[in-house]
């Protein structure tokens, strides 16, 4: 709208006639700048939608400013008017003074929980659902907020809006001055950008968009803290910004989650008249000057709402400040340098937290929904996941940060192992294995517990330290690996089978000791456990020892009765010890009618049942002379001899 400028301290007059919006007389301060000289005419571009306004209000308001005082004139239809103004003069030297003509459209404050409708009427939203602020059947628009909570559950902010539009990309301005249109991120080169219709553009101070709505232009303004919509000719429409108090209607969240309410304790460092203070200074200099343009009544009680339940930090305060400010520069031109720098970090905070005050610094804290998960058992993250032989611990970045603890000086036990920060969602990450890091192993009964811990880092040779120590102990449990049970057991005490190789007729036995001794005689009611050592005995009766010799030849396993059959593992292989097996061990063989040998027990794998026939294959050898330690043997005699064992569970 238009200013005139001038400088004089006495009374000066100008008409102006409603009906032919024309001025007669502009009175110019010479000291002014030059392009401030400004007069209304009958070919401004603003006559029609002055006349427009004007029919359908009945009535137009003019307002005089300066920083001496402030009038208001209001007209009805169809009338001339004369004004007069005079400046108070304090001996004090006179700066430009501005006239405005206070034709305005529908303002709509959204700050905090607070929103401020068109006709001024506050309502707080008290969840941290998605709201209806404005709606436009007919043009297809939607104007959504959603709110979320900072440091108390029970209080929420709006933190960001969405340009909802039925045919199109959806616009989102978010927190750090962001903008995405249909999911992909804008990139400002400081210019007016153009979607979907709407005109975005941003500075310092947040993100403006423009839209024309069936004749009338709407303008929005977001700066992550509070959202102001400005409609030049009023249009029907309808949610929170027509009528604050239908927030059940406009509440547009399908998660019923959302609506949870939450109370927190009081703030017992909050003072109510402090508070009513802080809040009055709306009627104070120099916001006193755009009281009879912008009511302050509003914002006060929205600041007051707020301040008595929520502390003063993080720049709440002068946000109230800031929106009423906001709210007479887009009504009046009114400019105050009441700027507040926003926090340099919203853009940089993942979902779970917000941009706020950490011991004197701004940065990311921790929202407190998200956050009492963790502080109402006394933990900064999450607990130990166990897998394996590995182990990982998870922390919470901003919970460190508001416990003063810098991540950057944690590590394991191993001051070599230390945590992986993601870049996104702030988490710190410590993982190790019960080999690695300083990972202390113990046995507890029958569970293997392998133990480390987050530490902070040693000070010792620092000067000073402000950091508080650390000592977060973590551990997992698993039971301590057992040797198998399965009760094997031989069917009979030993086996015997009667041979004949060639002239020879004998009798052949195998039995199983489980001592080397050869004394504990293992039988059906014996259990042999996995990886048991036994003794396995082949005797042979009717056989001179001076002349025959008997030799085991080969020693093998199968999981069924067939000696022929598949899987197959050998024992004794050409007279001696499977050497691929350890536990093998081949005594007396070839020296006499009788030999022995022992292995540990095994299970074939994945075999039901777990039946393991043992098989051993034997020859008659004849000795080359009398003395029997000094034998040879000089030829086998006739067939192998086969004889079989079975263990069973």
């Amino acid at each position: 709208f238009n200013r005139f400028f001038f400088f004089n301290s006495q009374i000066e007059q100008f008409d102006l006639n409603i009906t032919q919006f024309s001025v007669k007389t502009c009175f110019v301060n010479p000291k002014c700048q030059s392009n401030d000289r400004r007069c209304l005419n009958n070919e401004h571009s603003d006559r029609t939608k002055f006349q427009t306004y004007f029919e359908r209000n009945h009535r137009l308001k003019f307002y005089f400013s300066s920083s001496f005082s402030l009038q208001e004139t209001e007209l009805g239809p169809s009338k001339t008017a004369n004004i007069f103004y005079q400046p108070r003069y304090f001996g004090l030297k006179l700066s430009c003074v501005s006239i405005f003509a206070g034709v305005h459209g529908d303002l709509c404050t959204v700050t905090g929980p607070s929103v401020i409708d068109i006709s001024g009427i506050v309502n707080s939203v008290s969840d941290r659902c998605e709201y209806t602020l404005l709606q436009d059947q007919s043009a297809g628009f939607t104007l959504k907020a959603n709110f979320l909570e900072r440091r108390r559950r029970d209080v929420s902010f709006v933190d960001s809006l969405t340009l909802d539009f039925s045919q199109g990309a959806d616009i989102q301005l978010l927190q750090g001055h962001r903008v995405m249109v249909g999911g992909s991120p804008v990139t400002f080169s400081g210019s007016v950008q153009t979607f979907n219709g709407v005109g975005l553009s941003k500075d310092q101070t947040g993100v403006t968009a423009n839209i024309s709505l069936n004749g009338s232009s709407v303008s929005l303004f977001f700066d992550g803290t509070t959202a102001q919509i400005y409609i030049d000719v009023p249009v029907n429409f309808t949610g929170l910004c027509a009528d604050s108090s239908s927030s059940s209607s406009s509440r547009l969240s399908s998660d019923s989650s959302c609506q949870e309410q939450y109370v927190d304790p009081a703030d017992d460092t909050i003072n109510p008249t402090t508070v009513i203070a802080q809040c009055n200074i709306l009627k104070s200099s120099p916001f006193s000057s755009c009281n009879a343009v912008v009511d302050p009544e509003s914002y006060i009680i929205a600041c007051r709402i707020t301040l008595n339940k929520y502390p003063a930090v993080d720049g709440l305060r002068c946000q109230f400040l800031k929106a009423y400010a906001k709210a007479c520069q887009k009504v009046t031109h009114l400019f105050f340098s009441a700027d507040h720098p926003e926090p340099i970090c919203q853009d940089k905070c993942s979902d779970h937290e917000f941009c706020g005050d950490i011991h004197g610094n701004t940065d990311c804290r921790c929202r407190a929904i998200y956050a009492s998960q963790y502080t109402e058992q006394n933990r900064l993250g999450g607990p130990t996941v166990c897998k394996d032989n590995t182990a990982s611990l998870t922390l919470v970045g901003c919970l460190l940060k508001e416990n003063g603890i810098d991540y950057n000086h944690l590590h394991l036990n191993d001051k070599t192992c230390t945590g992986v920060m993601d870049p996104k969602s702030h988490m710190l990450k410590f993982s190790f294995s019960s080999d690695s890091c300083g990972t202390e192993v113990m046995t507890n009964n029958s569970q293997v517990v392998f133990t480390n811990a987050v530490v902070t880092r040693n000070s010792s040779l620092d000067l000073i330290t402000r950091q508080d120590k650390v000592y977060i102990e973590f551990s997992c449990s698993h039971p301590a690996p057992e040797l198998q049970n399965v009760a094997f057991n031989i069917l009979d005490n030993s086996v015997k089978v009667v041979l004949q190789s060639g002239e020879w007729h004998y009798n052949l036995t195998m039995k199983a000791y489980s001592d080397a001794a050869q004394t504990q005689l293992l039988g059906p009611k014996s259990d042999v456990r996995l990886n048991q050592k036994i003794w396995i005995v082949l005797e042979t009766e009717g056989l001179d020892e001076e002349v025959v010799s008997v030799v085991t030849d080969s020693c093998w396993a199968t999981s069924d009765d067939s000696p022929t059959s598949v899987p197959k593992y050998d024992l004794i292989t050409d007279g001696c010890a499977n050497t691929a097996d350890g536990t093998v061990q081949v005594m007396g063989n070839g020296q006499g009618t009788s030999n022995s040998f022992s292995f540990n027990m095994f299970e074939f794998s994945g075999k039901e049942p777990s039946e393991v026939y043992l098989h051993c294959q034997l020859q008659l050898c004849v000795c080359s002379g009398p003395a029997r330690r000094r034998r040879s043997l000089r030829y086998r005699r006739g067939a192998p001899a086969l004889i079989s064992m079975v263990w069973t569970p």
